[in-house]
């Protein structure tokens, strides 16, 4: 569900805050990031801003898609479109934008055609999500060019584990869409190899809102993973199989979608230890997608959408060489084909996307509290389709990006960063290709074969405060780009055919161009320890966040999130937990033509947790609310806030045994 269900409340304060809001300095060292440095760090002492969801706070979200997950960390907002469809939003980048992954290999699907396309990656099989955005990027291609999602997980065993067996078991009910869901997961091994296996089940009804119930909005998921490792020495090498099954309805419209997907992982990391080359990590994986459009009866299939997609990565480590404490280089190669069948294949004739990248990236301890950290991306992508002159059109272009940074640490507890990047991004397929009727967004769209690269050149500041009894995080960043790729609504209304209108149809006309364009923003949390007693911990927990983005001549840049300010407080203790976060999003009045604006609103969120069993405590029973106060929220970054609400008032009983 959207951003309306949560699950399991751990020993901590917040979501997204846990570790922040009773700092112990041993286990934020020992807490290691993987997504923003090919190196194993803290985050801490890394220039770009990193973002941690952990197990316990992706339960405790208890949404069907990543950007329910994500919905605290400062910056990141969703699209909100469908239960089943709401892509993350970074900074107020989105789409071709934004990479999700997992496990730093891409998800292999159609989110980035239309927002009601939804990504086939489950919340509940990961172990934790990480957020990366700025210069860290660009590691993952120029689709990257906003920020990274990485959900990682242990589908693919990344070490033998240490008890015969682990595992976890977790079950809940919602008020609000009747809604329940359960999930089990279980690592093992057999000498010297290790097992993983994995299996959830999600079903809900259409959502209640202030004063009636969101129609078609309904979510329903299953999916299962089985896979294992072979460990030796130092080195690993493993694979997976993942299904994964949803349906979920449409809610500005009458539709519904029903999505398959079968997908193979590998993983591998070899320890060479040769000279200065010490490790060797190749990860890769190939995707069968298939969803179906279907109207309101179940019987008639308006739309297939297909995708076949490989993805494959190798990352070489190497330690010290000349100024360079550590460095990494790599390569990567893609291969997308795309199709779509009845009125989808209106919208979009079958796509061919090709990709071959090499990066590199090097630390250099400059003086003892300073580091510079480099990083460069070359990639060449070439793009097969036909756009709406009917001729078949191949296209190719070779993005070149660059960043350096700086890390300043003169105290343990102080840190500051400063990265500047220039980054390109090539149009995505819908933004070369589209030719028509996209009924699930009710837009009729064009894209244009004559799209340059866009170019971003950034610069970001960042600061971490972490005390015994103070954690500060904050980021101030701007972004000039060349030949931005946005998508303007022009007023009129098309039918079917593309007869086009200010009266002409139900669908809106939509055309992808480019202008520059400037971004800047600021973000920052604080967690503050309060009081301290015997029985547990008192803390306090502030988070804002702000984005401003203009085009070239004054325009505003479309669907751009508001503002957002929270604060709450908490109760931490062994055995119970209570804690409340009031969060207020502002309204959002600078909006591009043809958009709407949107109302501010209000939302108190409190969960009560316990822990009944003093020597096992990974039994727990909690009692999640979201929305208590039953606002009426709309998104300011759905293309259909007009036509749909957030859910309302929902209250979550909780159970969940980790073993």
């Amino acid at each position: 569900m959207i951003r309306h269900v949560y699950i399991a409340a751990s020993a901590y304060l917040f979501p997204a805050h846990a570790e922040e809001t009773a700092p112990d300095k041993a286990s934020d060292i020992d807490q290691v990031i993987t997504t923003a440095s090919p190196f194993s760090k803290n985050p801490h002492d890394i220039a770009a801003t990193v973002g941690q969801v952990t197990r316990d706070e992706i339960l405790r979200s208890g949404g069907a898609n990543l950007a329910d997950v994500l919905a605290e960390v400062p910056g990141v907002t969703g699209s909100s479109f469908a239960s089943g469809a709401s892509r993350p939003v970074i900074r107020g980048f989105d789409s071709n934008r934004v990479r999700i992954l997992e496990n730093g290999v891409g998800s292999f699907d159609v989110s980035d055609v239309g927002p009601d396309h939804g990504v086939p990656i489950d919340p509940l099989s990961a172990q934790k999500v990480e957020v990366v955005r700025g210069a860290a990027t660009l590691r993952f291609g120029s689709q990257a060019i906003g920020g990274v999602v990485n959900a990682i997980n242990n589908r693919v065993p990344l070490e033998l584990p240490d008890a015969p067996i682990a595992g976890e078991v977790t079950a809940s009910y919602g008020t609000d869409a009747n809604s329940r869901q359960g999930s089990a997961m279980a690592d093992t091994k057999a000498g010297a190899f290790a097992f993983h296996a994995d299996a959830f089940g999600r079903h809900t009804g259409d959502y209640d809102i202030p004063g009636g119930v969101q129609s078609n909005s309904f979510f329903q998921g299953t999916g299962f993973s089985v896979g294992s490792s072979y460990f030796f020495g130092d080195s690993r090498v493993g694979a997976a199989v993942v299904n994964y099954n949803a349906k979920y309805g449409i809610p500005s419209d009458d539709t519904f979608i029903d999505m398959k997907q079968t997908k193979g992982l590998f993983g591998s990391s070899f320890a060479l230890n040769a000279g200065a080359l010490t490790t060797l990590n190749v990860d890769g994986g190939y995707a069968d997608y298939k969803h179906n459009e279907v109207d309101p009866t179940g019987n008639i299939i308006l739309s297939t959408f297909l995708d076949k997609e490989w993805d494959a990565r190798a990352e070489a480590l190497f330690s010290a060489i000349g100024p360079f404490a550590e460095s990494a280089l790599g390569m990567q190669v893609q291969h997308k084909n795309f199709s779509a069948r009845g009125e989808g294949g209106d919208f979009l004739f079958p796509t061919t996307t090709k990709s071959v990248a090499g990066f590199a990236f090097s630390e250099a301890e400059l003086l003892p509290a300073l580091r510079l950290q480099l990083g460069a991306r070359v990639e060449h992508i070439e793009t097969d389709g036909t756009p709406i002159s009917n001729a078949a059109t191949h296209l190719s272009f070779t993005p070149i990006s660059a960043s350096a940074g700086l890390v300043f640490r003169p105290f343990e507890a102080l840190k500051f960063g400063l990265t500047f990047a220039s980054a390109a991004r090539a149009p995505g397929q819908t933004e070369l290709f589209a030719r028509g009727p996209h009924d699930g967004p009710g837009t009729f769209e064009t894209g244009d074969p004559n799209l340059n690269m866009e170019r971003a050149n950034s610069l970001e500041a960042t600061v971490h405060i972490h005390t015994d009894k103070v954690v500060f995080d904050g980021a101030a960043w701007g972004a000039k780009f060349n030949h931005y790729i946005f998508g303007r609504l022009t007023g009129n209304l098309c039918d079917e055919d593309g007869n086009c209108s200010m009266s002409g149809g139900d669908l809106r006309q939509l055309f992808y161009e480019q202008r520059n364009a400037a971004f800047w923003g600021l973000e920052g949390k604080t967690t503050i320890t309060l009081a301290e007693t015997t029985g547990g911990k008192v803390g306090g927990l502030v988070l804002a966040d702000y984005v401003r983005a203009t085009l070239s001549g004054a325009a505003n840049v479309p669907r751009m999130p508001p503002y957002h300010i929270g604060g709450g407080l908490a109760w931490n203790s062994p055995r119970f937990d209570a804690s409340f976060l009031l969060k207020y999003a502002g309204a959002q009045n600078k909006t591009s033509f043809g958009e709407t604006p949107t109302d501010g609103f209000v939302s108190l969120d409190a969960q009560l947790a316990w822990r009944p069993l003093k020597q096992h405590p990974g039994v727990e029973l909690s009692l999640v609310g979201r929305n208590l106060t039953d606002t009426v929220q709309r998104n300011a970054v759905s293309i259909n806030k007009d036509e749909v609400v957030l859910p309302g008032r929902d209250v979550r009983l909780v159970a969940r045994a980790a073993f």
